[in-house]
């Protein structure tokens, strides 16, 4: 029988909960994914929060250069996903303004 991302043994997950600094957790992710997953998932926490500032789809998409299937997976998730998104979101939401305002 095939596992589920739910049936595993949480050694990643209790592993992301146990690095201490931001440096941590890059060099950590550097090791694990290769750079296009990066990539990915920066894009997708990227798309996430301009969907919860209400941005549409074309806006998002000159931003970031998210397909249109990304952008709806991700606003799919938002909308009915596992609250993954919802429990993050704000907790970064100072860290967000920060870029947004760096890059300006």
């Amino acid at each position: 029988m095939k596992k589920t991302p739910r049936e595993g043994s949480g050694l990643l997950y209790e592993s992301l909960l146990r690095l201490e600094t931001v440096e941590e957790c890059r060099r950590f992710l550097q090791d694990l994914c290769t750079v296009s997953e990066l990539k990915a998932m920066e894009q997708r926490i990227e798309v996430a929060m301009y969907l919860r500032e209400g941005m549409i789809y074309q806006d998002i998409l000159k931003r970031t250069g998210a397909s249109s299937a990304t952008i709806s997976r991700v606003n799919r998730c938002l909308q009915y996903g596992d609250e993954g998104y919802q429990t993050i979101l704000p907790r970064v939401e100072d860290v967000w303004k920060a870029q947004k305002d760096h890059e300006s």
